[in-house]
């Protein structure tokens, strides 16, 4: 804003964001949920801040793929029969976020690396 600025109905002026309770939707492939349940713990890598890891744990797994849940799903109606792997939302929650995001550089919309461990 400046002054003499004019505003207009509905217009975003201010942006707040807790820092305290952020998490990550990993969309994994349908392969790779198999052995995944919640309650895993997950080790999250931030690009954005030098590859900095996090601690998490798999707190949701979608009920569906991101295609069917799309309001307009795709209809591959093409007459091949070519398998395309689905995506799975899942939704990891950051654990111990307090001490480790301590200097709050943590933003969301980062780019992450998560790694389940489903041993």
């Amino acid at each position: 804003m400046q002054v003499g600025a004019n505003l207009g109905v509905g217009q975003d002026l201010l942006t707040i964001i807790p820092l305290t309770d952020l998490w990550v939707t990993a969309n994994f492939k349908e392969t790779q949920i198999d052995r995944m349940h919640q309650g895993q713990p997950v080790t999250i890598e931030v690009d954005a801040l030098g590859g900095r890891k996090f601690s998490g744990r798999v707190t949701q797994i979608g009920g569906a793929t991101g295609s069917r849940l799309s309001l307009f799903p795709p209809e591959n109606a093409t007459g091949n029969y070519v398998k395309v792997v689905q995506r799975i939302p899942v939704r990891i929650d950051f654990t111990n976020l307090t001490q480790e995001n301590s200097d709050q550089k943590l933003r969301p919309g980062f780019s992450v690396v998560p790694d389940v461990r489903v041993k």
